[in-house]
Parts: structure tokens; sequence; C-alpha cells
């Protein structure tokens, strides 16, 4: 039997700014809440959680990625909220709850006590529940990182695709410029380290066996194929660590030397978030 409690439109228009939900859904929640309003909020929850639980093995290889740096550019985060298609992910609403989301992650060291942090009266991992329910997606955090040094500075692709964070050693005159320029580099070449020894041995031991393989197929004697590999490795070293991948803006000097051009400063780490990764 439906409620006999009558329901205004400004009490449907306040549940739907508390919740995002549509207005006809914040209709019928407030109405089997006989216009109790928190009790409207929970149905609207778990309405969310059914639609959760049913999109539980969809791919949410699209959304949003954001890089935030704080006020004095010595921390950064980094964060992905993935959802299934592109037209959601370009949606106004979306864009600006992961930029909220990010601006929440400056006080979190990891993903796990982030999701568990408070968002506006719930939990972030709750929010993300409730708006499953509401734009009918699966809605999750997926990259979540976090960077501090001297200088951090960032940089989105566009289309909020990747984001990424890069942190010097100094902060002279300059610093923002060089910064935003090798945390584009970071995005467009995706480099799998910092330098050497920030890559996997795993990473080194697979390079080496694909190069002696190569060679191997090339007819050169296995005598001589310790030394050609690990001339293949150092390519692969220069292809693919960060400070000496060729400067995309002028390949006539690595990302390193490219940082030193504004004096002895070093890149001390970088951050990747991309959509799907």
């Amino acid at each position: 039997m439906e409620s006999m409690v009558k329901i205004t439109a400004a009490e449907v228009n306040k549940l739907r700014q508390t919740t995002g939900a549509g207005m006809m859904d914040c209709k019928k929640a407030l109405v089997e809440a006989e216009g109790d309003f928190e009790k409207a909020i929970e149905i609207l929850r778990k309405k969310g959680q059914k639609v959760a639980a049913n999109r539980a093995d969809r791919e949410s290889t699209e959304g949003a990625a954001i890089a935030k740096v704080n006020d004095a550019k010595t921390s950064g985060v980094a964060v992905v909220l993935g959802c299934e298609t592109d037209l959601v992910g370009k949606n106004e609403s979306f864009v600006k709850l992961a930029n909220d989301f990010a601006d929440l992650a400056f006080k979190y060291a990891d993903k796990e006590s982030f999701l568990a942090a408070d968002f506006g009266g719930m939990t972030v991992a709750d929010k993300l529940i409730e708006q499953t329910g509401v734009i009918g997606e699966k809605i999750e955090i997926g990259g979540f990182e976090k960077l501090s040094a001297a200088f951090v500075g960032s940089y989105i692709h566009a289309g909020n695709k990747i984001a990424t964070l890069v942190g010097l050693s100094a902060a002279p005159a300059g610093a923002d410029v060089i910064a935003r320029d090798v945390a584009m580099q970071a995005a467009a070449m995706n480099p799998v380290a910092l330098n050497e020894s920030g890559v996997d041995q795993s990473i080194i031991d697979k390079e080496i066996e694909i190069a002696k393989d190569q060679l191997r197929q090339e007819g050169k004697p296995e005598a001589m194929l310790d030394n050609i590999a690990k001339g293949k490795l150092n390519r692969f070293f220069k292809d693919n660590t960060l400070v000496n991948q060729d400067f995309i803006k002028d390949n006539k000097q690595s990302v390193g030397q490219y940082v030193k051009t504004i004096g002895n400063v070093e890149i001390v780490n970088f951050k990747r978030v991309a959509l799907g990764a």
C-alpha cells in the first residue's frame, strides 16, 4: 500500500543533492521510507549494493585519472576513479567526484585506509557502492599513488586518461616547468622504473633471455651471447627507465640531463596511474 505521506519536490531535490541519485529513484525511496530522509538514503544505498553485486565481475577500464599537488609543492596524490564506459568517465559530476576523492587522499597513506575514510558521513567504500547504484556501472578506486619530495610536479593527460607525479631533489627557479615536462614524459613513455637500480630483477632476467634467444636465432656463437645480451640490456635501460630515456621535447639529451639544466637537481621518484592499468 502506497504511503499517505506527501513527498514534496524540495525533499526529493534535497535527497538528490545528497546522494546524486535520479529524481524518480529519490521520490520512490522517500515514498518507501514514508518521508524519513535517513531511511530513504539507506534504501538508495541498499539499491547500490544490489547493483554492485550484480556488476562485480565487470571491467572498470574507463573513468578519470586525477593528479594533485599540495600548495607547498612537496606532496602529491594520483588517483583513478574507474567506471565501465567512456560516457560516464567524461560526465562532469563523475569527474568532480574523482577530484573530491583526490583531495581527500592527501590525508591517507594507502588505498586501504583511504577506502575506510569518512566521505560526507559514509566511508569512501560505501560512497562507491552508492554511486554504483546511482550510475548503474561498476565504480571503484583503481590506481592510488602518493609521492613526497623537495618539489613535486604533476600532469594529467587529455581526457583524464593518465595522471603522473614527479619528485625533484630540490626546488630552484624553473622547477615547476621541469617537473611538469618530466611528468608529461612519464605519462607518454610509461617507463618501467626511475633508473637501472629500480628495475625488478625478474624483468632484467626476462630481457636477457629474450636477447639471447634472438641472438641464437641469428646464429651468434654461444660464447658471445652474454656480452651482446648485456649491450641489448643497456639499450632496454635507455628506452625504459625515466632518467635515461631520450627527452621527448629534445632527443639530443636524456631526461636526467634535461633536469640538470636548472642546477644540481635529480629526479627522486615518479608515480603513474592510468585507466585500466
